[in-house]
């Protein structure tokens, strides 16, 4: 017999909702790009659309271990996304912005994760 999910959750202890919801966070943080699309409800032919590109090339990106950045930021900006790119080191994290724009100039800016300041060059 199915149950409802709330029903379930109102079960499970704090501890265990706590853990649950740290794992569903997790998920929804790192995801395939076909993933990201289905989660948007998108298909591929309607991103091929709206791309103006034909469906195999959708499906061609979504299986590709590299690709272009402007073709990756393309297909994010087309499901409502925006594109970051971010180096992690042990000192900090840096988010890389001369792919941001062609239009803007480069603006080095690195963010540290202990201070909170942020240096430009």
């Amino acid at each position: 017999m199915a149950k409802k999910f709330s029903e379930l959750k109102s079960r499970m202890s704090p501890e265990a909702q706590a853990r649950a919801a740290a794992k569903a966070a997790a998920m929804r943080a790192e995801m395939p790009l076909q993933e990201i699309r289905q989660a948007r409800g998108l298909s591929q032919k309607i991103l091929a659309e709206v791309l103006k590109v034909n469906q195999p090339a959708i499906a061609k990106m979504e299986k590709r271990a590299d690709a272009y950045i402007s073709t990756l930021r393309s297909h994010i900006e087309a499901m409502g996304g925006e594109l970051e790119i971010i180096a992690r080191f042990p000192e900090g994290s840096v988010k890389i912005t001369n792919f941001s724009s062609l239009d803007s100039p480069t603006v080095f800016q690195a963010a540290t994760q202990d201070s909170g300041t942020t240096l430009k060059k």
